[in-house]
């Protein structure tokens, strides 16, 4: 397999045709032609000028498809992490992040994709034996392969427009960005550019600066326009365009664009709705049509549609001001030297203009072989590809070359602006693109050769079948393992499968669900597109459903953080879980996604029936083993079943010691029982035993911490949060969830005096997650957190986050900030009476009764604070009639006396 051109196309290409044939193991040798130092780059993306910015926003230059955000979240890991995807990123980092991703291509596709770079040009390309294509190279190499496509970028252009003096002119500049093209332009020279498009506007700012003028000549006279600072969404238009007479789709797109105006007071929306549909209305025009949209239309659409950056546009606007930079409508009559040297250019008009160099920036010939290139005239020539509409690029069938009238057509493709003619928006990423993942399944489809003889494949620990290898296989069972017994380093043995195996989608997926669910250092989106890739090309039914549970819940929950109508998508990943269960209960992953012990935030329902209902469902899958039995002991202990609830536990734990799953419900049964110095003392011993690999270790210190709290012991529960919950001992959501909530129980308990140290807290959990959190648990501890630093106006801002939430969130969280803002402003009476009528519908949060508790704690502490003892009598005996508890032995003695 050859690649021609190694610059955006060609690595956009080479990306997709490493990656999908490392999924699908299918051996290949690819051979990358370009001359360039690095691939990626090309022409736009090697200028190293920071001024030179993309003229699309991040969030449309992904490599991918079906990953928008990868460009993103690859300039946020290499070191701008505030970018947004409306942001305007330079193009020389785009360069970089092209040439970073097919590195990373290549290096996952180690062992089954072979790559070769080799430094020159193909001049020619031949039949050769077996139906195979040989290409001639420049420096009189030859490279044979059985498919060849070509992605050599837009063709140069010719300077047609200049007369000949100009062209034999050495003050005249045709090709601007070749290598020091620029070098030999003094301080001072004025300087003429032939074109007044983005080119000219890219060289207007290297050339500009005080004491040179830059003069820019077009036929039209016209700037590109700016991208909108704050651009609005896209507006779609009309239904019924395709096909329609030239002149009516003009009026009626004229219409479309006014009325956009009209409404939005912006014109772009109505051309970015408009985008998608630009390939099937010029495909639906005629040769005619198009050739009166060329002559009338083509110069006012591509000022609007190919638009400068609003930092670019501005900087542009300065020096037109300063009228260093100044821009012509008219045409290049002639040209003579100039008594200093320099050149004296004769407008059409009668204009002259007095310079000491011209550069031409009238951009890319139309022609395939407008620039000379001797492979693209061969190819014509030869009757291996013939010209496209209006002899502009050249004709294909879905990217293949069509061959002329009697010529055999061969696997050779094109993507990007030799297709113009047929296509029209074929320049930008977002279309080249996605032609290289069109372009690769068409290479890669015929190798897939007859089936491979069935073999049976492996399978989990529970007898399910893996679509992978034995290798792969066992490091996925490893990461299982983790997951259930609630371990370390699942990620890593996940991350070990899928390098091993890179089109094994339940790898993916379950990389993917760890990164979101639980923090893991994972490529979350990423990991979700390479499952969705792998289990379309590669997965049996359970896989497939799998991955689509794992897809809604991750897509639900960043819908979530947008705000309104986001519950609606949470009830469909939860609705999907449960199906999926029920077609395959032995499924130990989704079941322990589902339950909401300690791993996962699992399924939500307002009675708390549901996750009981699964376990008891899927017990026949498996058979007493001992993770259903440590999931069945949580949610016996939440039902209030203590005793059976400990007995499944131990009988768990003496199967397998390490399951976390059972020590989180043991410890449950230690707390309700009221067996504080039993539950602190084993829970201590396990942790630094069994627990030391635990996932969650935070989680369980806590336990113990409340425990320690309970026996009123103020020393060790502050022993206990600096050594083990401290900032830095623990961060993240388990910082606000464990770490915050035990410094409020502490502070309301009067177990800790002064002010606790929860800054240090809220600086380890990233911002958003505390005021934009995802699920009301989440947000539930990030008011506490919030409340016991006193933050005020971020607990309003939480409030208003929740009021445009989900149901849970918009009535139980936006009460409970409230509440909390009146204990904070010390207004107890609001507070009481705001908090108790939360008590009844705190279950609908989510987590255990031990955790919701701390919000128990608070109406405690506030009943004191509004004198109402004997409210806080009645509520101290209530909870000592659940089980003993010296510390509320100690507070109600108090009342007493």
């Amino acid at each position: 397999m050859a690649v021609v051109g190694a610059g955006a196309a060609g690595a956009l290409v080479a990306v997709q045709l490493c990656e999908a044939a490392a999924r699908r193991r299918t051996p290949l040798d690819l051979v990358l032609v370009d001359p360039a130092p690095e691939a990626g780059r090309g022409v736009a993306y090697a200028t190293e000028v920071p001024e030179h910015r993309l003229n699309v926003p991040v969030g449309g230059m992904s490599c991918y498809p079906d990953d928008p955000g990868h460009f993103r979240r690859w300039l946020c890991r290499h070191g701008e992490p505030t970018v947004t995807a409306a942001d305007f990123a330079s193009r020389y980092r785009y360069g970089s992040y092209l040439a970073d991703t097919l590195g990373r291509a290549i290096i996952t596709a180690h062992g089954t994709v072979s790559v070769r770079r080799l430094r020159t040009r193909a001049i020619g390309c031949a039949d050769a034996a077996g139906g195979r294509m040989e290409l001639r190279l420049a420096d009189g190499g030859t490279v044979t392969a059985d498919s060849v496509v070509l992605a050599t970028g837009p063709a140069a252009g010719r300077a047609a427009w200049a007369p000949a003096e100009l062209v034999a002119s050495e003050r005249f500049i045709a090709r601007p960005w070749a290598p020091r093209a620029l070098d030999a332009v003094g301080e001072s020279d004025d300087v003429l550019l032939v074109g007044s498009g983005l080119t000219a506007v890219d060289l207007a700012l290297v050339l500009d600066r005080p004491g040179r003028t830059v003069h820019a000549v077009s036929r039209s006279g016209l700037l590109p326009q700016p991208h909108a600072l704050a651009p609005l969404p896209p507006v779609a238009p009309p239904p019924g365009l395709v096909g329609l007479p030239f002149p009516r789709l003009r009026r009626e797109l004229t219409r479309h664009f006014a009325a956009t105006r009209r409404v939005h007071g912006d014109w772009r929306p109505a051309l970015d709705g408009l985008r998608p549909e630009i390939v099937r209305l010029w495909e639906g025009l005629t040769d005619e049509d198009r050739a009166e949209f060329l002559g009338r239309d083509a110069t006012l659409w591509n000022v609007h549609r190919h638009r400068m950056a609003p930092s670019t546009a501005e900087t542009v606007a300065r020096a037109h001001a300063a009228r260093r930079l100044r821009v012509h409508a008219g045409r290049v009559a002639a040209v003579a030297p100039g008594e200093d040297g320099g050149l004296v250019v004769s407008l059409a008009d009668g204009r002259v203009l007095r310079v000491a160099w011209v550069v031409d920036c009238t951009g890319p010939g139309l022609r395939a072989d407008a620039g000379g290139d001797p492979l693209w005239s061969g190819l014509l020539a030869d009757g291996m590809a013939v010209p496209g509409p209006l002899g502009i690029g050249v004709s294909t069938d879905r990217g293949r070359l069509v061959a002329a009238a009697g010529h055999r057509e061969r696997a050779l493709f094109t993507l990007g602006t030799s297709r113009r003619g047929e296509l029209w928006e074929t320049t930008a990423i977002p279309e080249i693109r996605s032609q290289a993942k069109e372009v690769a399944e068409a290479v890669l489809g015929p190798l897939a050769g007859a089936p491979r003889p069935v073999r049976r494949r492996p399978t989990d620990q529970f007898g399910l079948p893996l679509s992978t290898h034995a290798a792969a296989a066992a490091s996925y069972r490893c990461g299982l393992g983790r997951v259930i017994t609630v371990r370390a380093k699942a990620a890593e043995a996940f991350a070990r499968a899928v390098e091993l195996d890179p089109g094994f989608a339940l790898g993916h997926a379950a990389l993917a669900l760890l990164g979101h669910e639980c923090g893991a250092d994972v490529d979350v989106a990423r990991e979700l597109a390479d499952a969705q890739r792998s289990v379309r090309e590669r997965g049996d039914e359970r896989e497939r459903s799998f991955v689509d549970v794992v897809t809604r819940r991750v897509t639900a929950h960043e819908a979530q953080k947008g705000g309104a109508g986001a519950g609606l998508g949470a009830v469909d990943g939860d609705a999907a879980l449960v199906e999926h269960l029920g077609r395959f209960p032995a499924d130990a992953f989704a079941l322990g996604i589902a339950v909401p012990t300690i791993a996962f935030s699992g399924v939500t329902d307002l009675d708390g029936t549901l996750a009981l209902d699964l376990v008891e469902r899927t017990a026949s899958a498996y058979e007493g083993h001992w993770f259903h039995t440590s999931l069945l002991s949580f949610v016996r202990q939440e039902q209030g079943h203590i005793e059976e609830a400990g007995e499944l536990a131990r009988a768990a734990l003496a199967a397998e010691p390490a399951s976390g799953h059972a020590v989180h419900a043991l410890t449950h049964v230690h707390y309700e029982s009221g067996e504080h110095l039993v539950g602190r003392d084993w829970l201590d011993g396990w942790i630094g035993s069994h627990g030391r690999g635990a996932v969650h270790r935070a989680h369980f210190s806590w336990h113990v911490a409340l425990h320690e709290l309970a026996l009123d012991d103020t020393a060790a529960v502050r022993r206990r949060w600096f050594a083990q919950l401290a900032p830095g001992q623990v961060n993240g959501v388990r910082a606000l969830v464990d770490s915050g909530s035990l410094l409020w129980r502490a502070r309301m308990s009067r177990n800790w005096t002064g002010r606790v140290p929860v800054d240090g807290v809220l600086d380890a959990v990233a911002r958003d997650l505390v005021e934009r959190p995802a699920t009301a648990f989440t947000a539930l501890h990030s008011a506490v957190a919030l409340a016991a630093a006193g933050d005020l106006p971020a607990l309003r801002r939480l409030r208003a986050h929740a009021a445009g939430a989900d149901p849970v969130q918009r009535e139980v969280i936006v009460p409970l900030c409230g509440a909390l803002e009146a204990v904070v402003e010390e207004e107890w009476a609001t507070a009481v009476r705001d908090l108790r009528g939360l008590l009844p519908s705190l279950r609908r949060v989510g987590g255990s009764a031990a955790q919701r508790e701390v919000i128990e704690e608070t109406l405690l502490y506030a009943l004191v604070k509004a004198g109402h003892s004997d409210k806080a009598r009645d509520l101290l005996e209530q909870r000592l009639d659940r089980r003993a508890s010296p510390l509320d032995s100690r507070r109600l003695a108090g009342l007493s006396g």
